[in-house]
């Protein structure tokens, strides 16, 4: 037998699986969304006519579709039109500023964008504008669909295609797009469900945006399972408590900023959830009585998490806090497939207790960043990915997370590199120095802070929110701005300033 036919044997991607399901339970409700049920079978056969429909239109294997919209069926439609024929869907996030969204279409150069009416005129406002076809979601993509064969050509596969391209911030001042395969995406929901036991016919809530890996692993894995996929366009607790109460959910992804609507969603109109295996994220950026309060509210535990984009769930996120309590203790539980380290700056591990970076090996780990070698040559070294994250393992095997080697912000579940706002800062001439810290938020958990030396005296707080106004995401602004004289920035011995002493400033 040829070689190449015992390798064949051995792939299957996320629409394959997703197929499967739809063949083995047509009946079973699969989309929710803007209203309109589709079961297993209706999801597929627009699946392969869309996937057929692109082909037509000349995307092939590993090109790249942009796609810039809000949570809607049609999103979830793409990602498995893209995948059934080898594309890569680049997932732009419509919250960027003109100038950072441009620099994102530029990076991957797509050959469709695909666009909703919502954000086409910000779509046709850039300069240069992106390149490649455009296509609006509507009566366009419904032609183009209803036109299409009833299933695209065959495709050459390999697990390691790029699927997804999600966009993380850069520590030099400008996104990095990052390559997620479609082995990672199989691996992912392989490792959600050994760490939280999700089953086959549990769903998920898609309100946190599609651009993010939130809502972007955890759709594909039910819809490869088999569960229902309930899309919400954005934090909308009426419609996430009323999914609560209509569908077993797996994961309910709640995160800082979030929790606290859905709480007084909740205590105004309560509910009976039909089944939640685990809810939230990122337990050290909540209060504990927040925490406490959800997890009661909703009778399931609360996911002490530690993952990233670039990694899935994991390494972290195997523990899980009882409904109702106040943790004493975030310490995190290794995921499921993956192997950690915690290395010292010369790249050797530590001792139990003392203090790494760690670094994961495992399937679920993506596939670098996209037009990045020297960045890829840097974070792969000796085969692992090190994710800027600093740890202490215990000895009972659990870790405790100290830091970010790689200075970050965590904000209602957004990353923000304080490089991406002192950059838009620095150009203006009327700043002399800036420099931006995180800051506790008891809604969002972190917010950026900045600390501005003034060149221009006249220069006013408005002013800075102006400056950021035109370049940043909203989320990325300073939501705190003090203007401070240069000699009142710490410095080490070597001149670099010292963002942990600003923290500390009130």
């Amino acid at each position: 037998m040829p070689e190449s036919a015992i390798l064949r044997a051995g792939r299957l991607g996320v629409a394959e699986l997703f197929l499967a399901r739809a063949r083995a339970h047509p009946a079973a409700p699969a989309l929710i969304a803007e209203g309109r049920t589709l079961s297993y079978a209706a999801l597929a056969a627009r699946v392969e006519r869309l996937a057929a429909g692109l082909a037509a239109r000349g995307v092939a294997r590993g090109d790249r579709i942009a796609i810039l919209s809000e949570n809607r069926g049609e999103y979830v439609e793409t990602m498995l039109a893209a995948a059934r024929i080898g594309a890569i869907l680049a997932c732009q996030n419509w919250r960027l500023a003109a100038p950072e969204l441009a620099h994102c279409l530029r990076l991957v150069a797509p050959v469709l964008t695909i666009v909703s009416p919502r954000h086409q005129a910000a779509l046709a406002a850039l300069d240069p504008p992106p390149g490649g076809d455009v296509l609006v979601l509507g009566d366009g993509y419904e032609a183009l669909i209803d036109a299409a064969p009833a299933h695209p050509p065959p495709v050459a596969f390999d697990p390691e295609d790029g699927m997804l391209i999600l966009y993380t911030s850069g520590t030099t001042g400008l996104p990095k797009g990052a390559l997620i395969s479609q082995r990672a995406e199989l691996a992912r929901l392989a490792a959600f469900r050994l760490d939280l036991g999700i089953g086959p016919a549990d769903g998920f809530c898609a309100w946190a945006p599609m651009f993010h890996m939130a809502s972007a692993d955890h759709l594909l894995a039910a819809l490869m399972s088999g569960g229902p996929v309930i899309v919400v366009d954005g934090m909308q607790p009426g419609a996430i408590a009323a999914a609560a109460a209509r569908f077993p959910l797996g994961w309910l992804v709640l995160m800082p900023g979030a929790i606290a609507p859905v709480i007084a969603e909740l205590t105004a109109r309560p509910i009976r959830p039909i089944g939640i295996r685990a809810i939230g994220a990122m337990a050290d950026l909540v209060p504990g009585h927040e925490l406490a309060e959800i997890t009661r509210l909703l009778a399931a535990p609360y996911l002490n998490s530690f993952g990233a984009t670039e990694t899935g769930l994991p390494p972290a996120s195997a523990a899980l806090i009882p409904p109702g309590t106040v943790p004493l203790s975030l310490s995190k539980q290794q995921s499921a497939l993956c192997d950690l380290r915690l290395l010292d700056q010369d790249g050797a591990e530590v001792a139990d207790g003392a203090t790494g970076e760690m670094a994961i090996r495992g399937p679920t780990v993506f596939s670098g960043y996209w037009d990045a070698a020297e960045t890829n040559r840097r974070d792969f070294a000796d085969g692992y990915f090190r994710m800027g994250d600093l740890f202490r393992r215990n000895p009972d095997g659990t870790y405790d997370f100290v830091d970010r080697a790689k200075y970050m912000i965590k904000s209602g579940g957004e990353n923000i590199y304080p490089a991406e706002i002192e950059r838009v800062l620095l150009a203006d001439p009327r700043v002399a120095e800036a420099v931006v810290v995180r800051r506790r938020d008891p809604r969002w958990g972190e917010i950026p802070c900045a600390f501005v030396v003034r060149r221009d005296p006249a220069l006013t707080e408005a002013d800075i929110e102006a400056l950021c106004r035109g370049s940043l995401a909203g989320y990325k602004r300073p939501r705190e701005v003090r203007f401070v004289a240069m000699d009142q920035l710490p410095r080490s011995t070597t001149g670099k300033i010292q963002r942990h002493a600003l923290e500390d400033t009130r």
